[in-house]
C-alpha cells in the first residue's frame, strides 16, 4: 500500500498521501483512521488506507476552472497511451507547436509516444497527416483523482 486517500470531514475526497504522511497526520492528531488495512500495524497505528480529517477544510478552489496543466496530469489523463497510435507514451506533444505560439494548456497538450512525438516533429496534427484518436479535454478533478 503505497498512498492513502484523505477525506474531509464531510467525507468528501481530497487527495492522497504517502503511508508515513498519514502516520504524521495521526501523530498530530488531525486526521483519524477511517479504514485500515486489516492486521498490519506501524507502531500502535494500524497501516491505514483512508484517513479522515477531523476539522473540514474548505475546498471552493476544487470547483473552479478545474486542475492547473501539468506533464503528468495529462499523462493521467490520457491514461498513458498515445494520442496518435495508442502505444504507450511517456511525452507530451503540443498539437500547436511552442514555436508558432502554442501553450503550456490541456486543450493543446496530448500523451504521445517518443517514435510518434518526433514523426510530428514541428508541425500540426493535419500537417503531419497524424490524426488524434481523441480530442484533448480539460479534466475535471474527480477524473484525475479516479485514475
Amino acid at each position: 500500500m503505497d498512498a492513502v486517500l484523505v477525506i474531509n470531514a464531510d467525507l468528501g475526497p481530497l487527495h492522497r498521501v504517502t503511508v508515513q504522511h498519514a502516520i504524521r497526520m495521526l501523530c498530530r492528531r488531525v486526521a483519524e483512521i477511517h479504514e485500515a488495512e486489516p492486521d498490519q500495524v506501524i507502531g500502535v497505528f494500524p497501516v491505514p488506507r483512508v484517513v479522515r480529517l477531523l476539522r473540514y477544510v474548505v475546498t471552493r478552489w476544487r470547483f473552479s476552472t478545474g486542475p492547473a496543466w501539468s506533464r503528468g496530469g495529462v499523462l493521467r489523463r490520457d491514461g498513458q497511451r498515445c494520442a496518435y497510435c495508442n502505444a504507450p507514451a511517456s511525452t507530451i506533444d503540443h498539437i500547436l507547436p511552442r514555436s508558432r505560439g502554442g501553450r503550456n494548456t490541456w486543450k493543446n497538450t496530448t500523451a504521445a509516444c517518443y517514435e510518434c512525438n518526433q514523426r510530428k516533429g514541428d508541425r500540426t496534427p493535419a500537417e503531419a497527416g497524424m490524426p488524434l484518436r481523441r480530442e484533448p479535454v480539460t479534466p475535471t478533478w474527480a477524473a484525475l483523482a479516479g485514475r
